[in-house]
């Protein structure tokens, strides 16, 4: 079974909530309908009822029994506004702009999730990743004790004798450009809990990459991953985490065996935590791209599970990242 079936799996065992905040936009109307016929989540889609039917009706998508919800009209926007108040008035937010937000359906669906009308949500087929991460950040904010949004991309190979069954989890490939080293160390620990989560991985071992393998080189790049390491350790003393690391010494174990001998991560990594966004994002895509790895992208570090699409996505895709977001909501 394939890391995208056992997800799948994991979220018809125990359906969740799942609010779209694009809810008129096509490729999410017919995901909404996959989810409720195959029994993966329950989706809730904001928008005007209207335009949602239509678009539904148009292209055959049974949306039966699927939740509705126009944020401008819905009686739930004045507890909406209300709540939105409390968490934003000491940065300025007035009653009257928490209600102008609370009507808007990014804004709505995010108070869904805090409030706990819904366990996640997903959006991104129009939005930009800041449209959505902003509202989250303001109102979900990140977990107690990680104080950075990062994402994992899940690595599946057709080769199961690669990292953890075939799955290496790499970070951070989307999110933050340039990663101080406690972000990176609040990164290497929000994978660690991703690749138990969503891969599976009961025994995480975190390899923090650099140009350098203890200490072969010396450069303040270096030094970052060296201190970002230190801070894991002292967050996570039980994670099974060392660094700074090449590539080849995290994963091949003749390799590690010779260039860092001794450490309980070396040649035998499943979660690879590139130094800055430039690394991770060119890393992803080269191994996508030439050793035929598949490529899911997850948000990590927030309170409550919100993902986000590509604006290309497939309605796969769209399904696919609800079964996600269901997973991490359980």
């Amino acid at each position: 079974m394939s890391i995208l079936e056992e997800i799948r799996a994991k979220a018809h065992k125990q359906i969740k909530t799942i609010v779209f905040p694009e809810g008129d936009e096509l490729r999410t109307v017919k995901a909404a309908a996959v989810l409720k016929t195959e029994a993966l989540a329950e989706p809730v889609l904001l928008g005007d009822p209207e335009k949602i039917n239509a678009a539904a009706e148009e292209n055959g998508a049974d949306i039966a029994g699927i939740r509705i919800i126009d944020p401008a009209d819905s009686p739930d926007r004045i507890r909406y506004r209300d709540a939105l108040y409390e968490i934003r008035k000491q940065k300025g937010v007035s009653l009257e702009e928490a209600g102008r937000l609370a009507a808007d359906p990014m804004y709505f669906g995010i108070m869904m999730v805090q409030l706990g009308d819904a366990d996640g949500l997903v959006s991104g087929a129009v939005h930009s990743t800041g449209d959505m991460l902003r509202p989250a950040l303001q109102i979900i904010k990140t977990k107690p004790g990680i104080k950075v949004v990062s994402s994992s991309m899940l690595m599946e190979f057709q080769d199961r004798g690669i990292g953890h069954d075939g799955l290496l989890i790499y970070a951070d490939c989307v999110v933050n450009p340039c990663p101080t080293a406690e972000e990176l160390a609040h990164i290497a620990i929000s994978s660690a809990e991703t690749a138990r989560t969503l891969g599976g991985i009961e025994e995480p071992r975190v390899a923090l990459l650099s140009f350098s393998t203890k200490g072969s080189a010396k450069h303040a790049l270096v030094t970052k991953v060296q201190e970002a390491a230190a801070i894991a350790h002292t967050l996570a003393p039980d994670l099974a985490l060392d660094g700074e690391m090449q590539f080849d010494a995290a994963l091949v174990p003749a390799v590690g065996a010779q260039k860092a001998g001794g450490s309980p991560v070396a040649g035998c990594a499943n979660v690879l935590i590139f130094p800055d966004l430039q690394a991770g994002n060119i890393g992803y895509k080269i191994t996508q791209r030439l050793a035929g790895a598949e490529a899911v992208a997850v948000l990590q570090g927030l309170a409550k599970p919100c993902n986000d699409l590509s604006r290309g996505c497939s309605v796969e895709d769209i399904v696919t990242t609800a079964c996600i977001t269901a997973v991490q909501a359980q």
